[in-house]
């Protein structure tokens, strides 16, 4: 008898993410995706900066240059990139398209390139990068910014839908 009361498993509805929820897993899944992606563009010589320059300040021994290096490294960047997309959650979440997250990409690709660069010594001077790397690490920031931008702003919007049809619709 009290199992008929219940609702069955399967007829349950799943409960959505929060929003804050959906921002720190678009933020790390898009650090591992697209460093990723940029370590294996690394491989085919696309460009001279490998993932594990994150570990180059901070980790000593030779393990941070072996694949244990490139997996944390990659891992470490997911971790900071959820920093980076609250940031835009906190800041430019209420704008529309593709445009301001391409935007928030070449700035983060600025803010690495040029304020960040002496922390690690494994990303030359900027004007010593080859134009392999420069093009493809201002693609690889660019589409991570529209990664990230394009997936909150979306959220965003929908959640502003919902709510508008809400008010509209008396439960």
């Amino acid at each position: 008898m009290a199992e008929s009361n219940k609702k069955l498993e399967q007829n349950q509805e799943e409960k959505p993410l929060s929003f804050i929820a959906m921002v720190v897993l678009t933020g790390l899944v898009g650090g591992i995706l697209w460093s990723g992606l940029a370590q294996i563009a690394y491989v085919f010589n696309f460009t001279e900066i490998r993932q594990n320059v994150i570990l180059e300040p901070w980790a000593l021994g030779d393990w941070k240059n072996g694949w244990l290096g490139t997996v944390i490294s990659i891992c470490l960047i997911g971790g900071l990139s959820i920093i980076v997309a609250l940031i835009y959650y906190a800041t430019l979440r209420r704008f529309q398209g593709i445009w301001v997250g391409m935007g928030y990409g070449i700035v983060l690709f600025l803010l690495v390139f040029f304020v960040l660069n002496p922390i690690f010594p494994g990303i030359p001077p900027f004007g010593d990068l080859t134009r392999n790397t420069l093009i493809t690490s201002v693609c690889f920031y660019v589409l991570y910014g529209t990664f990230i931008g394009y997936s909150i702003s979306y959220e965003e919007s929908e959640n502003k839908q919902k709510e508008h049809s809400e008010k509209e619709v008396p439960s």
